[in-house]
Order: C-alpha cells, then structure tokens, then sequence
C-alpha cells in the first residue's frame, strides 16, 4: 500500500525543537506537497520518517501498523525511499552499478530488468553502461528515482526535486511524480515552488517554526494565502526600476566559446552591462547559459571575441582572480559546489577574499580574531541564520542562509560588477525576497548587474533590460516593462539554431 501516519512527532537539536506535536499522513494514489521556510520542520520531519533521525516522542504507522523507524535500512524494509535534492549517485560508476550498489544482496541481473521495466512504466528509459557522471542533472535525477522504487519503495519522498532544474526539465519531472503516484506509490513532494504544489499536488501541508499550521486542498489555495501561511506575513514582490542607469562598465563583443558535451555554447554573444542597472538574460536551458557565466568570471576563455572593462580595456585573457580585483563579484547557480567549500567553517568561507588581500595580516601572523569578528557583524547584518557558531561547517546552512553567506561575501566591497547566476534557485518565498533584494541595493549603489536565469518571473522582477539567450547569442533585447509573450517568442525563434 504505502501509507503513513506520523503523530504528535517532536524533536530537538539540544535547546533547539526542530519538530513540535507534527501529524502528517501521506497515503496511496496521492502527491502530498510539505511547504515550508527553509528552517520551517519539512526535511527534520522527513528524515524522521525515512529513519535518518530518531522523534523524541510521537507515533508512526506505516499500512496501519505501528514502527520503530530506527535506521536508514528500517525505513528501506518498510518501503520508504527518499530522493535528496542534491545527487548521492557516485559518478564514476555507471548506471547500472548505482542500481546494484543501491540494492545490495540481489542478482544484478534481477535488479536491471526491474529497472528497465519500472523506467517504461514511468516513461523514460535509461543506459546501463553510461556513466552517472555524464547524465544531466534531470537524468540523474530520474536515476536517483529508479534506485529508490528498484529497491520496493512505496512511499517516495522527494525533496525539493526540481530546485536545480530548469523549468522545462521540472515540468517533465512533475510528469513523473504524477504517473509514481498513478501506479498506487504515495509520494511526498518537499518543494518551494507553490506553483508546482498548486497544479500537481492532491494535498499541501504547510509547516512554519516546526509547526504544522495548515493542511488543505490546492483548490482551495492562492499563491497568496500559501506565501501567507508559510512565512506568517504577506511577502510580496514587485517590479522596482533603476533610478539611474549611467555609462557601460562591462561589455562582451561577438564571444564565441564551445559548449561541453551537447551544450550549445556561446556563437557570436554581444551585449553590455551598464552601471545602476539590472541586466537579465532569459532563455531555454542549454543555450549558452553556463558558459556566458563562466567567461564573465574569467573560469571561460573565448575561442573569439573580447570582453571588455570600463578603465581597465581588454581583460579577456584575465582570470577570476584579476577580475576579482577590478570589482567583479560573483554568486554561482551552485551554491554548495562552486561558491562555498562545505567541510571549511563559516569564518573561512566568508574570509576569503580578505584574506587574499591581505586584510587579516600576512599567513604567518594570521589574525583570526579579527576574522571571526567580521563574519560575525556580516552574519548579522544579512540576517544569515542557522548559524551558531563561526567554525560550524558551511555544509549545515540552509539553501537560503548558505546563499546569504555568499552575497555577504561578495558584496563585503562595493563591486562594480555582480553577476548573479540563478540567485534564488531552491530558496523559499521569504529568502529569495531577501537575495532579490540585495540585488537591487548594489544596483542601487552604481554596479553593473547581470542575473541569468531560466526563471522567467525573477527575470521580469528583477531586470531593467533583458536580453534573451538563444542559440548562443543575444537575439533580442527588451526595455522594462518587458512584454512576457514577446520574451518567450524571442527564447524558442529557431533563426539562430
């Protein structure tokens, strides 16, 4: 069957209740989404369920009987499956030995031809020799599915599963939860996104403060009541134009740089970045996103083409470090890989570019305490929460609060450059409000600020200009108030394919 009823669940961190008297029912035949602020129970609750932390009190049924999830491997005999936000797959092995590594005891054999069956019934199909390393983020996390329902999974939680897709990729995977939960599994879907709670889901339980404060259907929810509910206050966004937008600070000219695998790359990319303005770049995944990104911090070099810098010239040939130097700052699409070493401590994440330059005295006489001191005043003064002490690992900040810690970073000068890459990827309502934000204080304050995204309501939000990416190049151009039906011709015109 695959029902769970979890009861009067409570738990603590020390003096901390993560969880305080929680019900929640998840049951056959239906998606139930779990809504919540980064902070607010969701993951706590549903690590009690799939046997990775122990209630301090409460009850749980699973197909109405009462169990002791007591561990990981409990949860799996129960047919409990979770598939986490970032990838567990181990890269370097293929396909088929993530599936055999993750259902240990079985003939290989046994545990392909269930895969290749489950995967057509779910309407995909995999490469058993491929390896995981090479499959793209929704592939991987279509494999990352199949390893939990191989092993008998019959509830299938997902957590925040399309947070690093692009909206065309998680609307095919919101496909797949809907057939997961069509086959009789119940599915759990943790997610930030209201809009997919509201068109995919059979029921929404919003948590706030380790609370349960509201279970209800999604046709009788808005976008409003549900922000509403999860934040305990209207957090409303709004268009906000640039006061003043002077001379360009940084442009590109006719950049061309291969792209990986099938990527598109960049194919002839122009475009220029003006101070005291928001410079958004729309399109379809795939079209020359990650390299744009990667060549404005100087990791890309162009095969073509120059970048150029406002009293600095060609800085083409420059690396990340120089353009550091000359007032670019940057906040990467992956937080956790590309912008904060996750073992290294808060203090040490945030020190980084003080450290470079010199700030905190030379490497033999290292003064930490003035380290500390300044990653204490920055938390503060960015409202990065979760933090209880400044050698605690980055690793423990949550999506949101990680991201803050980089803005804080960042924007520690004043740069006169900030590219944001998907800045509010994965984070909920009130903390993406607070990234946006932030943006538009360093615009405010004269940088050049370019945000790339494949979400085209943060694009409208945010930009003063937009500029869409299609095939490699900027193929239009729009002035705010931007026409949305004229953005998303412009993303799928083919003349450039």
């Amino acid at each position: 069957m695959g029902s769970m009823r979890m009861r009067g669940i409570d738990k603590s961190f020390g003096g901390f209740k993560a969880l305080d008297k929680v019900d929640f029912e998840a049951r056959p035949g239906e998606v139930h989404a779990l809504l919540g602020e980064n902070g607010a129970g969701k993951s706590t609750l549903m690590s009690v369920a799939c046997g990775l932390y122990a209630p301090d009190s409460g009850e749980i049924e699973v197909d109405g009987r009462p169990v002791q999830i007591d561990g990981a491997r409990r949860a799996v005999e129960l047919g409990i499956g979770i598939v986490h936000q970032h990838s567990r797959l181990v890269e370097a092995f293929t396909v088929r030995d993530n599936l055999a590594l993750f259902n240990p005891g079985r003939p290989v054999d046994d545990v392909m031809r269930d895969a290749q069956a489950a995967a057509r019934d779910l309407g995909f199909e995999i490469a058993p020799g491929r390896l995981a390393g090479q499959l793209g983020v929704a592939d991987q996390q279509r494999l990352e599915i199949l390893k939990v329902i191989v092993s008998g999974a019959r509830l299938v939680i997902l957590d925040e599963p399309t947070a690093i897709l692009s909206d065309a990729e998680g609307a095919m995977l919101m496909e797949l939860v809907r057939r997961l939960a069509q086959s009789g599994r119940a599915v759990v879907l943790v997610t930030h996104k209201l809009h997919e709670a509201l068109a995919h889901s059979d029921r929404i339980t919003v948590m706030r403060g380790g609370k349960r404060v509201a279970e209800a259907l999604p046709q009788d929810m808005t976008p409003q009541t549900l922000t509403h509910l999860i934040v305990g206050a209207n957090v409303a966004e709004a268009f906000i134009p640039s006061g003043a937008v002077g001379a360009p600070v940084l442009w590109l000219e006719n950049v061309f740089v291969p792209g990986e695998g099938r990527q598109r790359g960049l194919a002839g990319a122009s475009l220029s970045l003006k101070a005291g303005e928001i410079y958004g770049v729309a399109g379809v995944s795939g079209n020359g996103q990650a390299e744009l990104a990667a060549v404005i911090c100087g990791i890309g070099t162009p095969t073509q083409g120059r970048i150029m810098m406002a009293d600095r010239g060609d800085i083409t040939h420059q690396g990340p470090a120089d353009r550091r130097r000359q007032g670019l700052a940057a906040i990467p699409a992956d937080r956790y890989r590309h912008a904060l070493a996750g073992s290294a401590s808060v203090a040490d994440n945030f020190a980084v570019p003080g450290a470079l330059a010199g700030a905190y005295g030379p490497w033999a006489w290292f003064n930490r305490g003035i380290m500390r001191r300044q990653t204490r005043d920055a938390i503060a003064r960015n409202d990065v929460q979760g933090v209880r002490s400044t050698g605690q690992p980055a690793s423990l900040l949550s999506g949101g609060n990680a991201q803050k810690l980089v803005i804080a970073r960042e924007f520690q000068g004043k740069p006169r450059v900030v590219l944001a890459h998907s800045p509010s990827r994965g984070l909920d309502v009130r903390a993406a409000a607070a990234v946006h934000d932030r943006l538009r204080q360093a615009r405010d304050a004269g940088a050049a600020v370019i945000v790339i995204s494949e979400d085209l309501d943060e694009i409208l939000l945010l930009s003063d200009r937009i500029g869409v990416l299609n095939a490699g190049r900027i193929a239009a151009e729009f002035d705010a108030p931007a026409d949305r039906a004229a953005i998303g011709a412009a993303m799928v015109h083919h003349e450039h394919a």
